[in-house]
């Protein structure tokens, strides 16, 4: 898949393993990202973005601002936007989380190479949307010339069969980061494919996108098939072209994987690829649990959530803070009332934006102990760096808020 959408984009045969350069399709940078491109432009003498390339600005890293700096930053974002004339730019209150945002706007589809100034750009590879993630320096070589340069990386094919009957995409993806090394993964785009792609909904596969990247992958792509046909004939904003893997593909590592043995999975502090069965954990007394992020913050999860938590109250000694990752979600979501579950239950339901997950609102404390769907668990990476993190899934967030320490809820 990786070498067809590229070998179309640069319209001749390409070796594995060389420099090229690649016309772009979309570009975009946030709120952090922006500052730093600006500048570049300006020194690169360009005098217009360009024309090939499309362009979206999107505020979502440190919504609203808490700082003067990151005042600034917005504030110098939206300079940019005017100076340079971006068409696609998503203020404060009119978007969410970007990778969220590019989904549901269309401006990643099937078969395009878009780059972004962020690790989890792999997100777009559940619609067969090659993203790479990149610098500011690279992101304004693309607005000046329209082009990108890359490596071409070698693939890691992985074969799903069956379905997840007992876990989510979340503990997939866990599993696979303990599973796969590092160094099989790092600089690889994983293509997943096989009959157990069928049915995953297009948020797992969104999920499974974004928790790879945390393996060192260079991008992530789904076998494209009528779930990829239908959300891109509901959202893409350009043409797009369904992407499949040849039945001979040549891939530098192969995994084969029945999604029905999959269990709920925990990763451990302090990095994503320490994943255990859930029950490992299980018992762990918790301070604050998390619903959210471009991980898991999707509908599909809010619904997750909001049916294990109505009707019950969040433990007193746990603060459950739940962030759709869209305003599309958080609309969707008080449509359907889930939203209402949550607050009955005792959550706290924040604006979209990437606040408890970057460590930017929801701090922890010293000591403190938090469950939640985000997708890194770094030291000091939501607050203090004697602060402990344990990602799972929707399910075992939610069910950990309601009992006061982690759990799958099997134990009961």
């Amino acid at each position: 898949m990786t070498r067809k959408i590229l070998e179309q984009k640069i319209g001749r045969c390409i070796e594995t393993g060389q420099v090229y350069f690649f016309p772009v399709d979309c570009a975009m940078t946030h709120d952090v990202g922006t500052a730093g491109v600006a500048p570049l432009l300006e020194q690169y003498g360009t005098q217009a973005l360009s024309p090939r390339v499309e362009m979206v600005v999107i505020l979502d890293h440190f919504v609203p601002a808490t700082t003067l700096s990151h005042a600034q930053s917005h504030k110098d974002a939206r300079a940019f936007v005017r100076r340079w004339g971006v068409e696609h730019f998503y203020e404060i209150g009119r978007g969410g989380i970007c990778h969220q945002v590019l989904l549901e706007k269309g401006h990643a589809r099937s078969g395009d190479l878009l780059v972004a100034t962020d690790a989890h750009v792999t997100t777009y590879g559940g619609v067969g949307c090659l993203g790479l993630g990149v610098g500011v320096t690279d992101v304004a070589m693309t607005l000046h010339t329209g082009l990108m340069w890359l490596k071409v990386p070698q693939a890691v094919g992985v074969r799903l069969e069956g379905a997840l009957s007992h876990a989510a995409a979340k503990d997939l993806a866990l599993y696979l980061l303990h599973l796969i090394p590092f160094s099989q993964l790092n600089y690889r785009v994983v293509e997943f494919y096989g009959p157990g792609v069928e049915g995953l909904t297009m948020d797992d596969r969104f999920c499974l996108c974004n928790m790879l990247s945390e393996g060192g992958v260079k991008s992530c792509l789904v076998a494209g098939d009528e779930r990829t046909a239908a959300y891109m004939q509901a959202r893409a904003a350009g043409p797009w072209t369904l992407v499949e893997p040849d039945l001979d593909a040549d891939y530098a590592f192969l995994y084969e994987l029945c999604l029905d043995d999959v269990r709920p999975m925990v990763a451990f502090p302090h990095h994503p690829t320490l994943g255990r069965d859930a029950a490992e954990a299980g018992g762990i007394p918790i301070d604050q649990a998390f619903l959210g992020s471009c991980t898991n913050g999707r509908i599909e999860d809010l619904r997750v959530g909001a049916s294990i938590v109505r009707g019950k109250q969040v433990h007193p000694r746990v603060r459950f803070v739940v962030t759709p990752a869209s305003q599309e979600v958080y609309l969707q979501a008080i449509r359907e009332g889930l939203i209402q579950d949550f607050v009955r239950a005792g959550a706290m339901v924040t604006n979209p934006s990437c606040g408890a997950c970057i460590g930017a609102s929801s701090l922890l404390a010293p000591g403190e102990v938090c469950v939640s769907t985000s997708n890194r668990n770094f030291q000091g990476r939501m607050g203090s760096v004697d602060a402990f993190i344990y990602l799972a899934s929707p399910a075992t967030v939610a069910r950990s808020a309601l009992a006061g320490s982690i759990t799958t809820g099997e134990e009961q």
